[in-house]
């Protein structure tokens, strides 16, 4: 059989496994394994597996990820979350839509010190949802705002998504966190002007809140000294040269855990449930990274990225027309697939297509975070979407995704721009 034939025979059985609801990883190293013994005999894909495996999990570039998802444990269980959005509430509650604007500004800042999506857009939902309904914000609009918050957790550093992206693709990690940095700005300020422009166009949606005197705005602000603190511990570090990637993980878990014990936030059971927490999600993403990884050396032996790569390069469309392809790709595919696992299963087919087109592979590890975070509020997936109705039962996902809706133009609006002005990405990682 021709190693053509192998591959599209391997992808029609990878998409029929996932419609099938196996998991992601496994569907990506079973049809691997399948592959690759079908080219070069059963005997090396079988030793494929342990040598991947073992790799893998003993790879010491690999430590960054269960390091970064404990201390976003350490971080969500010792309360932090409760007190950036305290503090944010008390600065510009006041305001037309203030406890949207305070959520907005609440996950960014949660999201800066845990770097999961899923994580951030869980734990709004007990913060952030009860509040809004209190002073009668609209469920759908409380919902939707909370699930486009939670995308934030893919842009700002420590990023999951982004440090599996440049696992995948060889590039400086801490390059990536910065280049983040200002597109998750902007992609806070675009979301709060989203949350002012419907409170223009529709007064009486948005309730105002009472102002708070001065004083007790500044207390506010004094108590997120921990959540910051850490941040700059952190990522400062990282830009300033001081630790490596993996070491900023364990900096950040250890620093997490010494300022939640200092602070009498974490107990015994807060511990324990941090290291379940981390030790799960760890565990996930290292399945999936297994099964792509054993995947990827299917389809290099059938010559398959390369292939692709001639063929997007010759269809006579431009650079960006084939880039507009590929995000177009990207957001079909957020209807069908989480964030991590598009990420692991297609950059190694893309990443050399992008290369090759001459676009800069940091920025690009952008924008196609942005991307695939899309897929995270997108009907008929939407895995923050799904989250947010788990977590709050009394929600249909007619009305979140409702919602959800106007911040999904915003966000199409930010890719553009960042796909305009690249520089948005790159200037950051450039002063490193």
């Amino acid at each position: 059989m021709s190693p053509d034939l192998v591959a599209i025979g391997g992808f029609v059985l990878l998409f029929a496994l996932m419609l099938l609801r196996v998991p992601v990883g496994m569907a990506m190293g079973l049809v691997g394994v399948v592959g690759f013994g079908l080219i070069t005999g059963f005997g090396p894909a079988l030793k494929l597996i342990g040598q991947t495996s073992m790799r893998t999990v003993t790879d010491y570039t690999f430590g960054v990820i269960p390091m970064f998802l404990l201390m976003g444990a350490f971080v969500s269980n010792s309360g932090m979350s409760r007190e950036l959005f305290r503090a944010a509430n008390a600065v510009i509650g006041h305001a037309r839509g203030g406890l949207g604007f305070a959520t907005i500004a609440a996950c960014g800042g949660f999201a800066a010190i845990s770097g999961s999506s899923v994580a951030t857009a869980a734990t709004f939902s007990t913060i952030a949802y009860p509040e809004m309904r209190r002073h009668n914000y609209p469920k759908s609009f409380a919902a939707g705002t909370i699930a486009a918050g939670g995308t934030l957790g893919a842009m700002f550093p420590p990023s999951t998504v982004l440090v599996v992206y440049g696992i995948i693709t060889e590039q400086d990690i801490s390059r990536l966190f910065m280049a983040g940095v200002v597109p998750g700005l902007i992609a806070v300020m675009m979301y709060m002007a989203t949350i002012a422009l419907i409170g223009i166009a529709r007064p009486g949606l948005l309730p105002a809140g009472p102002k708070l005197p001065l004083r007790d705005r500044v207390r506010a602000l004094g108590e997120v000294w921990a959540p910051l603190l850490l941040f700059v511990f952190v990522i400062g570090g990282l830009y300033g040269g001081l630790f490596t990637p993996t070491e900023a993980g364990g900096v950040g878990a250890g620093g997490a855990f010494i300022i939640g014990m200092a602070r009498r936030k974490l107990s015994r059971e807060a511990i324990l449930q941090s290291l379940l927490q981390a030790t799960r999600t760890a565990a996930a993403v290292f399945t999936v990274l297994i099964g792509a990884l054993i995947f990827g050396y299917f389809l290099t032996i059938t010559g398959t990225p390369q292939k692709i790569t001639e063929f997007m390069t010759g269809l006579g469309i431009g650079r960006y027309g084939v880039l507009l392809l590929i995000l177009l790709m990207y957001i079909v595919l957020g209807c069908l697939m989480d964030a991590m696992a598009m990420i692991i299963l297609t950059v190694p087919i893309i990443f050399p297509v992008i290369t090759a087109l001459g676009f800069d592979p940091i920025w690009f590890g952008v924008i196609i975070v942005m991307t695939v975070e899309l897929g995270l509020i997108h009907p008929p997936v939407g895995m923050n979407v799904f989250v947010i109705k788990s977590v709050i039962g009394d929600l249909s996902f007619s009305t979140i995704f409702r919602g959800v809706a106007p911040f999904i133009v915003t966000d199409l609006i930010r890719l553009a721009i960042l796909v305009a002005f690249p520089i948005l990405a790159t200037w950051l990682p450039s002063q490193m």
